[in-house]
């Protein structure tokens, strides 16, 4: 696949990363209005950077766009007499709905919204998409890329923003959980690398148990809480503190704030 990844910031270098390890290109292009900070990606082999998104899309079929919303439409704008019915538009922009791009480059093109999350650099990222009814025929090759670099989900583009909050922000959310974990652990003796250690794989084991399993979370902890055990009594304290409520008011405050970006 002759792939262009327009905007290689974080999450375009991320997903740059996902299709280099696991060789799911023919060729791929970068671009970065300041291209410093990719330069290092020209060492791998059929990989273009540059500062010329026309390039990019001459030479491309499957575009990945990883821009700053206020940025879409002026590069939309740039390529639209570029395109051809080879072309694949796939966006990962926050908040820029599809009838937003059907507008400026027509709706007779394949267009696809992809919302992964920068695990994808490791091969682990949970993706969620939707596309216009056009797009439909070609959806089937969006998820074969982001099958490749994690896994991936159809869904209807109204809950593209709740997906955002859980997959995309939702990344945060479970770093902040794992370094709190790491926090209790050092507070129970173990030094800082130990402590992360520790939390880091204890949290993969779980979500591994889950995904392995198909179970509800609930059964998993049934196993481990015995009677006026250690394991119930901090379940409890912490939901006395409002762990689930707290974890559950930050998604809804969130997703409030997402509809209000793609609102502007």
């Amino acid at each position: 696949m002759k792939i262009a990844i327009i905007g290689a910031g974080n999450l375009g270098k991320s997903i740059a990363k996902g299709l280099i390890v696991n060789n799911a290109f023919t060729t791929l292009y970068l671009t970065k209005r300041n291209t410093e900070a990719i330069k290092s990606y020209e060492e791998y082999s059929k990989v273009t950077v540059t500062s010329d998104n026309q390039e990019a899309v001459k030479n491309s079929d499957i575009l990945i766009f990883a821009v700053q919303p206020q940025q879409l439409e002026r590069i939309l704008e740039e390529i639209k007499d570029l395109l051809t019915d080879k072309h694949v538009l796939i966006s990962t922009i926050t908040g820029f709905k599809i009838d937003r791009i059907e507008a400026i480059v027509g709706k007779d093109q394949f267009i696809i919204r992809a919302m992964p999350n920068t695990a994808i650099a490791v091969g682990k990222s949970m993706t969620c998409m939707c596309s216009n009814e056009k797009g439909e025929k070609r959806i089937a090759i969006a998820e074969a890329i982001f099958n490749r670099l994690g896994t991936s989900i159809i869904i209807k583009e109204n809950k593209m923003q709740a997906a955002t909050v859980i997959c995309a922000s939702g990344i945060a959310f479970w770093m902040r959980l794992i370094r709190a974990t790491t926090q209790g652990a050092v507070q129970l003796g173990f030094d800082a690398k130990d402590a992360q250690q520790l939390a880091m794989n204890t949290c993969l084991g779980a979500a591994s148990l889950l995904v392995e399993s198909g179970k509800h979370p609930e059964e998993e902890i049934d196993k481990v809480t015995t009677p006026k055990g250690c394991t119930i009594e901090g379940l409890n304290e912490m939901e006395h503190n409002g762990l689930s409520s707290s974890l559950i008011k930050g998604l809804q405050a969130s997703f409030k704030k997402i509809n209000n970006i793609s609102e502007q």
